[in-house]
């Protein structure tokens, strides 16, 4: 391996265009990102220009290549990852129709009963291994169908955000074979389009690129898409994967027993798994990974971290964050008896329902905001105990290790809780860069410079910390989790009746 040899990952997300730079040992050299806008055009919309991706990606690489004194003959491959789920359609000419309908759009909640009565929910589930939910790509392409005839007559290629970048890179279309389950146009077991499918919602099945395994080139960078970026025409682009695919590969969790969990935001559970297994119900998504002949299930709390940020700058905008947990450190396990529900946006896992809402119960007069803190922090630790109940539910061998990333994750007291909560050791590991650092691995397996996916994490992803569960912690939060569970169902009817009363 040279050591001019680099990879580059980039990563298309709501709020940036990522590129990432590492050497051949894996080594992140740099990186460079774009600021991207959402419109909200209407309530409950969300939408991006796909040309504000490629004008904001091709800054972002052009930056990264000056700033590190890289030529672009040094790149020896391209990776590529970012949000999921957002429909892109296209003419005959590759040109954009509309605005792309991104992965946090809630418009298409009757399209989502439509598939439902169409398949038949239970087969949807089976052949998918996901319900049909607002966020997937498959009730857009219906909503357009259905609200945008002129839109959908001039219609002939379907891509999702990262495979329109790889279109304007290589002028192909392509995409991972992680991202087309997200779709839920796909048969999840055959790792295909499943025509089933397409036939039920009148899709033509030519409108969808052919897909690849993570690591497999699709194409090369082409001689427009060099004189905008300064790569070098004829850099192999590999098909990479969506971002919490590629996100596990960058910290590891490619094996069955490794889980990923991040905690950001919102707060992801990545389970690996040898087959494709569902979740009967459809409470966990089930998708392809981005390593060959893989899967995966996950689960997704909307306001994890986000619950901690939304308590510290409501109840405490003069703290920071360390202050804060610092005061909730002094607080026994359990809060003296405070729970907290942490549906602030409402819930996916294990509770599909946007009109969730976020509580405190068990509020006394020697509760403070220590106890409040606590009470946040493991609330958001059993709703990601929830997704990992399911999960081992459903059939996944034993869990010996949960890799964690993400701002909470920076917590030491957050990270014991979780342990505790969990009952299974959390890992921190030396890659703090996410998707985008997974992406620019699988693009170093497809230049060759690993065999397999799997050695080139064991090659170049290393544990930094581990936190162990206590056993006395542990019986505790074991007591009080089933207390935790049994509050969405005696609240879920008030949930409902409280949505009303929410400011229009």
């Amino acid at each position: 391996m040279a050591a001019s040899t680099y990879l580059l990952g980039l990563d298309i997300s709501t709020t940036g265009a990522k590129a990432l730079l590492i050497d051949a040992a894996g080594a992140v050299i740099g990186s460079a990102s774009s600021r991207l806008s959402l419109s909200t055009p209407r309530p409950l919309w969300a939408e991006q220009n796909p040309a504000d991706w490629w004008a904001g990606m091709a800054a972002s690489i052009r930056h990264l290549l000056a700033e590190q004194s890289v030529a672009g003959d040094q790149i020896a491959a391209i990776g590529l990852t970012g949000q999921m789920h957002g429909l892109v359609l296209l003419d005959a000419a590759g040109q954009v129709l509309r605005p792309a309908i991104l992965w946090n759009d809630q418009r298409t909640g009757p399209q989502c009963d439509e598939m439902r009565a169409r398949l038949g929910r239970e087969r949807l589930i089976q052949i998918t291994g996901n319900d049909a939910l607002t966020g997937f790509t498959a009730p857009k392409v219906l909503w357009v169908q259905q609200n945008e005839p002129e839109i959908y007559a001039q219609a002939r290629q379907i891509l999702l955000p990262k495979d329109y970048l790889r279109f304007k890179l290589t002028g192909d279309y392509a995409m991972d074979k992680a991202d087309g389950a997200g779709t839920i146009l796909f048969d999840l077991a055959a790792r295909r389009w499943s025509a089933q499918v397409l036939d039920a919602l009148q899709i033509p099945a030519q409108w969808l690129p052919p897909t690849f395994e993570g690591p497999a080139v699709t194409g090369v960078v082409s001689a427009a898409a060099a004189a905008e970026t300064g790569l070098r025409v004829g850099t192999p682009v590999v098909a990479g994967g969506g971002d919490q695919a590629a996100q596990a590969v960058g910290v590891g969790a490619v094996l069955p027993g490794i889980v990923a969990l991040t905690l950001g935001t919102s707060g992801v559970v990545f389970a690996t798994t040898p087959s494709a297994l569902i979740e009967p119900a459809g409470r966990l998504h089930a998708f392809c990974h981005a390593v060959p002949g893989r899967w995966h299930f996950m689960g997704v709390m909307l306001s994890a971290a986000g619950s901690l940020q939304w308590h510290r700058d409501s109840l405490a905008p003069g703290l920071s964050f360390d202050e804060l947990i610092a005061e909730a450190a002094g607080v026994s396990p359990g809060s003296e008896g405070l729970l907290f529900l942490p549906y602030l946006t409402g819930e996916r896992t294990p509770h599909p329902d946007p009109l969730a809402r976020g509580a405190w119960i068990g509020l006394t007069l020697r509760h403070g905001r220590p106890h409040l803190t606590r009470a946040v922090l493991e609330g958001v630790a059993f709703g990601i105990k929830d997704s990992f109940t399911l999960i081992q539910g459903a059939g996944v061998g034993a869990i010996q290790q949960v890799r964690v990333s993400g701002g909470g994750a920076k917590s030491a007291l957050w990270r014991q809780i979780m342990a505790d909560v969990l009952g299974v050791e959390l890992a921190t590991v030396n890659t703090a860069e996410g998707a985008a650092y997974g992406a620019a691995l699988l693009a170093a397996v497809g230049a060759g410079l690993h065999s397999t996916v799997d050695a080139a994490c064991q090659a170049t992803i290393q544990i930094t910390g581990r936190t162990t569960p206590h056993p006395a912690t542990m019986a505790a939060y074991a007591a009080l989790y089933p207390h935790y569970q049994a509050l969405y169902p005696a609240l879920r009817d008030e949930f409902q009746t409280l949505s009303r009363w929410a400011a229009p």
